[in-house]
């Protein structure tokens, strides 16, 4: 099976279960399986056994019962194994050794690969009966199913790490911070119209490449609500943020204050951090 991320459970964990639940419900007295990893099966789970002769047993694509199911993606069955002459006798020793005559082999197949392979087994001769095949051919369609959606689960992360921006180092984001605000403030002095707007394009330029895309709806503040936000997001008190700004301490408390009212936060502090949340500051 493929490998493990952090967020997938183990899916030997989940081919155990379903051994374990065919055990309760086919009637049968041997349920075995493994994972598939390339073109080799490894057998692991077991339940009914009284040797150790098949755990860890490695079977190749084609080979015996099990490879045969891996190499054409179908249920296989024989109803005498030590006589059988549909499929090769590679391991023979472990499966004789087993006692085991009648078995069926089940891949569980997702999408066009083999990644499993569920067996039923008794000791005497004759096909093993309607009832175990359906119930190992459901227990199958189950680990399939589960599986898959592993699988989906790991390739939705995978694309949403991808798109995730990679996180910069926190010096040279705190750098690229000053920076902005520097922005902030300097286009809060041109006069020129167009060069404000374009020293105002940069600031979103540089907020969106810290950020990445704001969650949700975005809340409208002003040019002169961000000009402060901006300021206070580098530490700076009211008193500093005017001097920088070039503006009254009163009124850079009203434009704080409106800003917190929008962005719904109780401090200066929280109204920085939804501000980030958004993409509005870097």
């Amino acid at each position: 099976m493929t490998a493990t991320s952090l967020l997938r459970p183990r899916d030997g964990d989940a081919l155990r279960a379903e051994i374990r639940w065919v055990a309760r419900r086919a009637g049968v007295p041997v349920v075995f399986g493994g994972a598939v990893d390339e073109d080799t099966l490894l057998l692991t789970e077991f339940v009914g056994t009284v040797t150790t002769g098949m755990r860890g047993l490695s079977v190749l694509r084609t080979s015996g019962l099990g490879g045969q199911a891996m190499e054409y993606g179908r249920p296989t069955a024989v109803a005498d194994y030590r006589g059988a002459s549909t499929i090769t006798h590679h391991y023979d020793a472990p499966v004789v050794g087993e006692g085991l005559r009648s078995v069926m082999a089940v891949p569980i197949v997702v999408g066009d690969r083999s990644r499993a392979v569920l067996y039923a087994a008794s000791r005497g001769v004759g096909p093993l009966g309607d009832r175990a095949a359906e119930v190992l051919m459901q227990a199958g369609r189950r680990l399939a199913h589960e599986i898959a959606v592993r699988d989906e689960v790991d390739r939705r992360v995978r694309l949403l790490e991808l798109a995730t921006p990679p996180a910069a180092a926190p010096a040279v984001t705190e750098e690229l911070r000053e920076i902005h605000a520097e922005l902030r403030a300097l286009s809060a002095a041109v006069g020129d119209a167009a060069l404000r707007d374009r020293l105002s394009g940069v600031c979103n330029r540089l907020t969106g490449v810290l950020t990445g895309e704001p969650p949700g709806p975005v809340p409208r503040l002003s040019r002169r609500e961000l000009d402060v936000l901006a300021q206070i997001a580098l530490g700076c008190t009211n008193q500093e943020a005017a001097l920088r700004l070039s503006l009254g301490a009163e009124t850079v408390k009203s434009y704080l204050r409106q800003a917190m009212t929008k962005l719904d936060a109780r401090t200066r502090h929280e109204a920085v951090a939804v501000a980030r949340r958004h993409g509005l500051l870097p």
